[in-house]
């Protein structure tokens, strides 16, 4: 794993030890930020189940405002840790050794232009994440989240779905805060790319 561009571009990312985590390859990594490269300088960033940290570790470097980094186990908190120390963005960087729903129950309303969502596959967790986030309402007007899932995995949410982009056995889901109007999609350079 590295980082794929911005200030830390090339830097190793170091795996979790053990394989109970499964990261983001590169390519699909890639792919993501291709598709919201616009919005990530100055975001307002949740790495949720960050693992490696990789994600909110490359928002950072391609310029976002700051990433709280939200990882329940030891061993993948401690590798957060070291990578944001390895790829120079602890300054911007808030980490968190917590369960996704104590953190997100304690989190400013809408405070997140850009959350990403990383759980292990099978959907449940998924979907109990989308459920809490539109409860505790963290989402900004305009902003976004990714969610990476299983070809087969099925959740509902009450957001709506921009676009889904699939890689392989992979799933890329972009949503943003339902009923939005036309008038809001012209404000929002994400409509233009999608």
């Amino acid at each position: 794993m590295r980082v794929v561009s911005g200030s830390a571009r090339g830097c190793r990312l170091s795996p979790v030890p053990g394989m109970n985590t499964r990261p983001t390859t590169d390519r699909v990594k890639e792919s993501v930020f291709n598709i919201i490269q616009t919005r990530v300088r100055d975001a307002r960033t949740l790495d949720l189940f960050a693992g490696t940290g990789q994600l909110g570790i490359e928002a950072l470097s391609r310029g976002a405002k700051r990433c709280d980094f939200v990882e329940r186990e030891r061993k993948a908190f401690e590798t957060v840790r070291k990578n944001v120390q390895a790829a120079r963005v602890e300054a911007r960087a808030a980490l968190h050794q917590t369960d996704a729903r104590t953190f997100l129950a304690r989190a400013d309303k809408q405070c997140y232009d850009l959350i990403f969502l990383d759980p292990p596959y099978g959907g449940e967790i998924l979907e109990n994440a989308l459920q809490q986030i539109e409860t505790f309402d963290i989402l900004s007007t305009n902003g976004i989240i990714i969610c990476e899932s299983a070809e087969g995995d099925r959740f509902r949410h009450g957001f709506d779905t921009v676009r889904t982009y699939r890689y392989g056995a992979i799933l890329i889901t972009v949503l943003r805060r339902g009923g939005r109007t036309d008038e809001a999609d012209e404000n929002s350079d994400l409509s233009g790319q999608l």
